[in-house]
């Protein structure tokens, strides 16, 4: 059920010069929408596939490089790029001509805005904004779509607030998160993503 627009390239071989002509693939999601000239490239032998899940929409001239992982219900608005090995969660939101570099996570449900480059790890539930990319609050509007509590938004407000906006360094005000905020699902994903982010934190 997947609708592919005019003059795309899906499943090409990868812009890695690590490449040497490997079996890899590129897996399509359901209902996925790839308008004119977008470019998906297969994976390399790091993890064998490009893979781009349910209910994705990429807008025109949009990339996924080799290896990315999209989950479902993403949308690349025109010319947003990954670089290799991206990994971005569901529900999340890259504005037009957003660049990504490579092996950066985006969290889920997060908000991009457009022309904006990220270059470290974007945390769940976010609106990320400027140059350099930094916090800009959290992402209510989409929240409150997709059927977020006031109760969970609050805990969610309170939990940055106590890591973006804490005079205490990074590392600190993660324990303190850790210790002090009400345990959630939402804030469970919040410190997983932190705890295991290679690239650091926006």
């Amino acid at each position: 059920n997947c609708t592919i627009f005019h003059n795309c390239s899906i499943g090409e071989i990868p812009q890695d010069l690590k490449y040497k002509g490997e079996q890899t693939g590129t897996t399509i999601g359901s209902d996925v929408i790839v308008r004119e000239n977008v470019t998906i490239n297969r994976g390399t032998v790091a993890y064998g596939t490009t893979t781009i899940g349910n209910n994705v929409l990429l807008m025109a001239a949009a990339h996924v490089a080799h290896d990315c992982i999209i989950s479902d219900n993403v949308i690349m608005a025109n010319m947003a790029t990954l670089g290799g090995h991206v990994e971005i969660k569901e529900y999340a939101s890259l504005g037009g001509g957003v660049l990504v570099h490579q092996f950066c996570r985006i969290g889920a449900h997060v908000f991009i805005g457009g022309g904006f480059r990220a270059v470290q790890d974007v945390p769940p539930f976010i609106l990320a904004v400027g140059e350099p990319l930094r916090y800009g609050g959290i992402n209510s509007i989409g929240l409150k779509r997709r059927g977020f509590t006031k109760e969970a938004l609050t805990n969610i407000k309170k939990t940055y607030r106590k890591y973006f906006r804490s005079d205490l360094p990074r590392s600190s005000a993660l324990e303190k998160m850790k210790n002090e905020m009400e345990n959630s699902a939402e804030i469970e994903e919040i410190i997983n993503f932190i705890d295991t982010s290679k690239r650091g934190i926006i």
